[in-house]
């Protein structure tokens, strides 16, 4: 398995981001990918390099400079595929890996001390509109993984919370039979269970915290 690809000159339609977000196959690819099937490989690189080839656009890289970006961050993935426990947090690490990579070449294009003019790295909006779609889909994906995994009790009381409009209190302890008191706890043992499912704890560790407020809608 070879890490040779380049980024794919183009932005990723609204299907192909919620292909790569929704697909189980991807699960499938990354499981041959990690033995060692250069067609798994080969599939990962196709369905993920237009968010890659989007970040370097963000950074306004040339050409060049985003294959070669490209290029570092498949290298990295071959190292760290066997280290990424859930396929879900795929393209979380992938986009920042590519982010982590752009800034350390626009710092190293210029002399130490230099100050980064912003206008070098305003963002493509059409672009960043893209990666964020995608990124989303990604943690959706993950918190509804994390949700179909508690029990039937649990996922009612999540989603009589997270209800518009909400649910009061006194119609939830009537509903599933449970005091009023109980619910807050038995909230919070259900919102920790989902941060520590294997989706959502590698999407919270690629993302830096990003599915907080997300999370945070049935606190």
């Amino acid at each position: 398995m070879t890490a040779a690809t380049s980024c794919a000159h183009h932005v990723p339609a609204r299907n192909d981001v919620d292909q790569a977000c929704d697909d189980p196959l991807v699960i499938h690819l990354v499981t041959r990918a990690r033995g060692g099937d250069k067609r798994a490989w080969d599939a990962l690189v196709e369905r993920y390099a237009p968010l890659i080839w989007s970040i370097c656009r963000q950074y306004r890289l040339g050409r060049d400079d985003a294959d070669d970006i490209g290029q570092s961050v498949w290298m990295h993935l071959v190292d760290q595929l066997d280290k990424i426990r859930n396929p879900a947090a795929l393209a979380g690490w992938l986009a920042t890996t590519t982010r982590r990579e752009c800034g350390r070449l626009v710092r190293a294009a210029h002399a130490p001390g230099a100050v980064v003019c912003d206008a070098e790295i305003i963002p493509d909006k059409r672009a960043t509109a893209v990666e964020q779609e995608l990124l989303a889909a990604e943690r959706h994906a993950a918190l509804r993984e994390a949700f179909t995994c508690l029990p039937p009790q649990g996922q009612r009381l999540i989603a009589m919370l997270i209800a518009d409009p909400p649910v009061a209190y006194a119609e939830i302890s009537a509903r599933l039979g449970i005091p009023i008191g109980s619910i807050g706890p038995t909230r919070s043992r259900c919102l920790e269970r989902m941060r520590r499912h294997p989706a959502v704890a590698a999407l919270i560790n690629a993302e830096s915290g990003s599915l907080r407020p997300v999370m945070a809608a049935a606190s």
